[in-house]
Formats: C-alpha cells, structure tokens, sequence
C-alpha cells in the first residue's frame, strides 16, 4: 500500500497549493487512475485507486479540506462560490507533466460534510494500442478481427466502469482504420477518452443539448460507414444503434452488464423487438480488469496457486497490474432462436454452456492455476468460486 500519511500542520494557502500540485505528481507518479478527495466529520481522506482498489495516502485535517477543494475548482475552471451544486471540470495537464497523462477529468459533488471531488487520470499507454496486446485469448482476437471485416452490424462489450471497455474499442477501431484505409470511422463518447488517429471523435457532454440519440441521428447522414458509440444509456439510443447496424453499419458500443446473456435481455427489456435483435447483434464481448500478483513477491501455496504477500516493487500490495479476463459469443442459430422464444437468463446461460462456451470465470480459474493471480483476488472480483 502506498504511504499514508497525516498532517497535523494546517498548511497555508501557498501550501494548499504545492499539497495539491504535490498529491496530483504523486498519482501519476505511482500510476493511479484516480485521486478521490472524501470529507468526513473529522478529515479530509484523500485516496489513491491503484489497479482498481482505492488506498488511503493522506490524512488532511479538517480546517483545510474547503481550501483543498477550492483549489481542485480553480485547477477545473469551476465557480468556487457554489457549493451546493455538483460541477464537472478538466484540470490542464502541465507541459513539464508526465508525458502518458493525456487528460485530468475534474468532479465535485456536495455531501454532508462538505464537497467530494474526484480527478481521473487518462494515460496515453502505447502497449495497449493494439488489439493482440491487450491480453484476449486467440479465439477472442480472431472474433473480433473477423467483425472489423465486415460491413454491417453491431458488437457490444460488457462489464462494469474501469474494466477496459474503451480501451478494447479504441485498439479494435486503430485495427479497423489499419485494415481497411479509406474507411469512415466516426465516435460518439462521453468523454472522449482515448485519441483515435484518422477517427472522427464527437464529445457527448453531460447537461449539453448534443445527446446520444440527436448525435446519431445527425451523424446517419454523414455518410459513416463504422460507428463506435460509448454507452447504450437508453431505450432510445439502443434503438437508434440497432436500425443503425441494420442499414449498412459497422457499429460497436458498450452496455452495463454482468454477462453476454444479460445483455441480450436487457435489449429485450429496453423495448426492442426480439428479431430486431437476432437481426443485428453479431457478438457479445464481456469483459474485466482483475489485480496481476507481483512477480517479485507471490508465493505459491496449493496446486500450482499463488498468493498476495507484498514487497516494495508493488507498494505493499502483493499486486502489480492488471490482467483481462474475458468471454465473448457469437450469436448463432439456436441463441437467435432463444431469443426469438424470448427465453430467460437461465435457459440462455444453460445453452451456451451446452455448446461448450467459456465463461468468464472459467477463464479466471486458469489464470488462477497458472499463478497470474489470486483465487482470493478472483473471489473479490466475481464471489465466491
């Protein structure tokens, strides 16, 4: 674990500067991906999230924590004097900065004592850019190469907020753009997280009258030929994507989902129609981010399993990086025909299991047995196995 530390000093407001100039050089320092700043009755926590897990780093007293906060509003170009009101903000990544940091995302949200506040870190991470470095089984790159090949449909990439999704969607949008020169490639993000070279990227802002569906209608008759839309929020948007897929598209997005046949259903919730889904849905990428154990300091306890212990080279932790574990379906004759019968979660999980699919835990427990990770770290991630 990082070094926690606590102030006792009340610093000046010359200090509160350097304290925040100090905390944000420290993060990239140790590859964070964000910096949350939590006031409770007695101090302002500040924590860093290190390979998905958040840690305590300071202890900052109580009288300083609106001075802290003030000081992250003018960094955002937010109005200090509300503090009331949540306000979301970019903090400018200085030039003598680390050079991986391509953006600071600023958040401030009123609580009960006081204001919390939130920066993400987005790194420009050069290994990660192609789709064969991303740490995907075979079977799963081919799959994915063979959707980029084509000239119509629609890919969605499940999994909860920090498992990789846009990362997956921009390396698999540089390999559309690398193999097939010439093509129209247009995104709709909010935020724009990852830069796309030869891509057209649209900003979705939060509260901005530019929407998800007004984007993508507007965007229809822009002549694109492959579409990357950050999240399916609503019914609208996913209805939008599906005629979209339906009408010449290459389309791929992400939804919140804890499986392939979840996602399924949660379409068929939305209000889709069943064959408007078995129509356009090619495959279903579901995917997380689970904690690599250190290499310098895991020990092996029990067929061929290792353990967390903790050394300097991963602060303590037992865990440096992260691992992708991941499964993906294609959607064939007898799940499009479940579909159309509007089977339940269960009857579809019990299908592909039939055909021999591999889920995501089973992917973990090889990771698990080759020594990767931890079954406690697996256990943490996805319950009990």
């Amino acid at each position: 674990m990082p070094e926690e530390r606590s102030r006792a000093k009340p610093p000046t407001a010359s200090d509160t500067v350097s304290l925040i100039d100090d905390l944000l050089r420290r993060a990239v320092e140790v590859g964070a991906s964000d910096i949350h700043f939590e006031p409770t009755a007695g101090e302002l926590l500040v924590k860093y999230r290190l390979d998905g897990v958040l840690n305590v780093v300071e202890r900052l007293p109580k009288v300083i924590a609106s001075n802290c906060i003030a000081r992250l509003k003018v960094l955002g170009g937010l109005l200090t004097y509300r503090t009331d009101i949540p306000q979301e903000g970019r903090i400018e990544v200085s030039a003598e900065g680390n050079a991986l940091v391509t953006d600071q995302r600023l958040a401030i949200f009123p609580t009960i004592h006081g204001q919390r506040a939130v920066v993400r870190l987005f790194y420009q991470d050069e290994r990660r850019q192609d789709l064969e470095a991303l740490g995907f089984g075979e079977a799963i790159v081919h799959q994915l190469r063979r959707f980029a090949a084509q000239s119509q449909g629609l890919l969605l990439l499940t999994g909860p907020a920090g498992s990789g999704k846009s990362t997956t969607l921009a390396a698999l949008m540089r390999y559309i753009l690398k193999t097939t020169p010439g093509r129209s490639v247009v995104t709709l993000e909010d935020p724009v997280e990852i830069r796309i070279e030869g891509a057209t990227q649209v900003e979705i802002t939060p509260h901005g009258e530019l929407t998800f569906p007004t984007a993508l209608r507007s965007l229809l008759r822009q002549d694109p030929q492959c579409l990357m839309i950050g999240e399916i929020r609503d019914a609208e948007t996913a209805r939008i994507a599906i005629e979209a897929s339906l009408t010449g598209h290459l389309l791929s997005t992400t939804m919140h989902s804890g499986s392939p046949a979840g996602a399924l259903l949660r379409l068929l919730d939305m209000g889709l129609e069943p064959y408007q889904i078995t129509s356009s849905v090619g495959s279903v990428l579901n995917q997380r981010l689970i904690r690599r154990l250190c290499d310098h300091c895991k020990e092996p306890i029990q067929d061929s399993e290792c353990r967390a212990v903790g050394c300097d080279a991963c602060l303590s932790t037992g865990f440096k990086g992260r691992v992708l574990v991941a499964e993906m379906i294609g959607l064939d004759s007898p799940l499009r025909r479940a579909i159309l019968d509007k089977a339940d979660l269960e009857d579809i999980e019990s299908l592909l299991a039939a055909r021999g699919h591999q889920s995501m835990l089973g992917h973990a427990e090889q990771l698990i047995t080759e020594g990767v990770t931890s079954r406690q770290e697996v256990n943490q991630t996805f319950g009990m196995i």
